[in-house]
């Protein structure tokens, strides 16, 4: 029972709540749980308002066109041409990083540079994924929306690309066709913002878990084959270029065009690196590439002409390297036989052992997929530089497509097999 202070006290006169004080009360912990509790509703944080589609679509738009055009307008203004000039020499640039074809004195120009096609891809991802949060449609796995995300970037893409051909001209050295440009940048901007609109909506994890196990297993492992080929593409021309660095660098020093030029060449260069690796990855897969019409760099013959004073060409074997057969003709299998392995850690296991169906039907669809990649990365890295002899430059698509993809297929079904049969062993 509480205490209550008697009236006699003494300290009552100098208590500072007077008559107003409450008794002390002892309260119970456990009657206290035991009182039924009523749930307050959540209070709800008011919403952000949602930017309208054309509007997110061209600020994200903008943007990623900001960052991909200003490589090539640095380069055309380290040129030294002259503010229109180099201006319209790095906008026609950027529209050829794209696969839009231009127009000049000594032929069309189809040679698309990688690096800046893939730099453009990659801002309008990121775009994609922008749009998509400014709209409200973030982790929402709605298609609809996602489509229409894409259809905006690449409408809007495509009017920047049709702004960028009507500056450069359709007559002159320099010239592109405007609704050429306006056509590949629509699909270019649609294909590549899609992609982020589709991961940052949830579309994409949507539509990857309504496929089959193996076919989601083949594409994520012959993925991993196909970049294993193209990395040791980039490394056997990286070291090439190393070990002949004095002559690439006496060919850079002979343009007399004082430090932009040659800056300018440099970034040029640069842009091209993707494209070499792409030729690496075919010289070692064995049907090689071109460097000109009627000409042929393989591991068993190189035939080439005269060639434009480029440093990159530096890099190029003097003669056939038959001592790498046995390496060019096991490149596709070891690649294959990576994904496999990958595979096989990865796929799904019953009670008994593997689940054969799924993990040989994954390893058998990871070849194609690794082929039809790098036939992929071989057309878009071939192309013209002209009219004469440089009218056919790089892999020949199909031929890079089917080692690679019989290779991976070989080295995937054996390793992942063999590594279904250990694992079975040690149970």
């Amino acid at each position: 029972m509480a205490a209550t202070r008697d009236d006699t006290d003494p300290a009552r006169d100098s208590d500072p709540a007077g008559d107003d004080a409450q008794p002390t009360v002892l309260l119970d912990l456990d009657e206290l749980r035991s009182r039924p509790t009523v749930v307050l509703p959540r209070q709800r944080r008011p919403g952000r308002k949602r930017a309208p589609l054309l509007l997110a679509a061209a600020v994200a738009v903008g943007w990623a066109t900001l960052v991909s055009a200003l490589p090539p307008l640095l380069a055309g203004w380290f040129a030294g041409t002259g503010f229109g000039t180099g201006l319209r020499l790095g906008l026609a640039g950027w529209l050829l990083g794209h696969g839009v074809p231009v127009r000049t004195a000594v032929g069309p120009l189809t040679l698309a540079p990688l690096a800046l096609g893939a730099l453009a891809a990659w801002r309008l991802e990121r775009a994609g994924l922008h749009a998509v949060r400014a709209i409200g449609a973030r982790r929402t796995g709605a298609i609809g929306r996602t489509l229409a995300v894409a259809g905006a970037l690449g409408l809007v893409y495509g009017l920047v690309g049709g702004l960028a051909a009507l500056v450069v001209g359709g007559d002159g050295e320099v010239a592109v066709t405007a609704w050429r440009a306006v056509l590949t940048l629509t699909v270019f901007g649609a294909v590549a913002g899609g992609v982020g609109a589709a991961r940052a909506s949830g579309a994409a994890a949507r539509l990857h878990r309504a496929l089959p196990v193996p076919v989601r297993l083949a594409a994520r492992f012959g993925t991993v084959a196909a970049l294993t080929l193209l990395a040791l593409g980039a490394a056997a021309a990286g070291l090439a270029l190393a070990l002949a660095w004095d002559d690439a660098s006496k060919v850079l020093g002979a343009y007399r065009t004082g430090v932009g030029g040659q800056l300018g060449l440099t970034l040029l260069c640069a842009a091209y690196l993707p494209n070499v690796a792409v030729w690496a990855a075919a010289y070692l897969l064995g049907p090689g590439f071109a460097l000109g019409t009627e000409t042929s760099v393989t591991v068993a013959e190189v035939h080439v002409g005269a060639l434009p004073a480029v440093p990159l060409f530096a890099g190029l074997p003097d003669g056939d390297l038959a001592g790498l057969g046995l390496f060019v003709a096991a490149a596709p299998v070891l690649a294959g036989g990576f994904g496999g392995w990958l595979l096989a850690r990865a796929a799904p296991r019953g009670g008994d052992g593997p689940d054969w169906s799924r993990l040989l039907g994954a390893a058998a669809l990871s070849g194609p997929v690794a082929g039809a990649l790098l036939g992929a990365a071989a057309w878009a890295g071939g192309g013209a530089l002209g009219a004469g002899r440089l009218a056919e430059l790089g892999p020949v698509a199909w031929q890079v497509a089917l080692v690679a993809a019989g290779g991976g297929l070989v080295g995937a079904v054996l390793v992942a097999a063999a590594h279904g049969l250990l694992r079975g062993r040690r149970r």
